[in-house]
């Protein structure tokens, strides 16, 4: 196989997606006027549901729970929403599971190239308008029912700052203040860490938040995963501050989990 070549006044430059799309493999098209179809004909696909996110004192907190669902059945019980975008930014999803997981890697990629291209990492800021460009492409399969919400947070490396960033259907892009959280969930998590968040928080108390705020979302939300004790399913958790995104081993995160469960059992349970 070889490299195309484009023209000067038509070369895509940085940009991977419109690499594919002068190279005639577009990357939402395949399927367009075929997912309208699919609900007719009884065909379903697996949904992920609620990530939430929010700033501790030296970063960024990301969760997302475990399940999938199609329809009132249970998917998948392990799949994963929470992804390393790059060195410095993660990124959750929610939505339509199969095209969510393809854009997310189709952006690990873009910021990978660009990188290589340019020989300079994309600033957060570029990181989020480039994601905001992906969520426009997929506008068309959005309007026939393969929906697919992102979340995104990172580590801005000029502001020094852990910075938190949601979108809508349409591909725009909104910065949070201090946290937000998507998905079917997202409601009760946010309420959740609302009433929970504070000033200066450190790592324990905003991963223990997160995790709490997935806990209270599943209690409420049936497409919402809480903490399975018996299969040893938990929550994604991960962080990123000025070193990096790094992600929780299981054995902290259940820890975690844990500790909430038992400040729920020794307040009586939910109400």
């Amino acid at each position: 196989m070889t490299l195309p070549v484009f023209d000067t006044r038509e070369d895509p430059g940085p940009n991977f997606m419109k690499l594919l799309i002068k190279s005639g493999l577009g990357p939402f098209e395949p399927l367009a006027g075929v997912a309208s179809e699919l609900p007719s004909k009884g065909i379903t696909f697996p949904h992920g549901t609620t990530i939430a996110a929010l700033r501790y004192a030296e970063g960024i907190v990301i969760a997302g729970d475990r399940r999938a669902t199609e329809g009132n059945f249970i998917a998948h019980r392990r799949i994963e929403k929470v992804f390393a975008a790059d060195k410095y930014s993660a990124v959750g999803i929610a939505g339509a599971a199969g095209p969510a997981v393809e854009m997310v890697r189709l952006f690990q990629t873009q910021l990978e190239h660009y990188e290589k291209v340019e020989g300079v990492n994309l600033s957060l800021e570029g990181k989020a308008n480039q994601l905001s460009q992906m969520i426009r492409a997929n506008l068309s399969m959005a309007m026939q029912g393969l929906v697919i919400v992102p979340l995104f947070a990172g580590w801005d490396l000029q502001r020094k700052v852990g910075r938190i960033f949601t979108y809508d259907v349409t591909g725009g892009r909104y910065e949070e203040v201090a946290y937000h959280a998507i998905g079917s969930g997202g409601k009760d998590a946010r309420t959740t860490i609302k009433l929970g968040i504070k000033e200066g928080m450190t790592r324990a108390e905003g991963v223990s938040l997160a995790v709490a705020a997935l806990y209270e979302a599943a209690d409420e939300d049936s497409a919402t995963g809480g903490p399975d004790l018996v299969r040893g399913i938990y929550p994604i958790v991960a962080t990123v501050d000025r070193n990096g995104f790094s992600r929780l081993a299981d054995a902290e995160v259940a820890t975690a989990s844990q500790e909430v469960i038992s400040t729920k059992s020794s307040a009586g349970g939910s109400q």
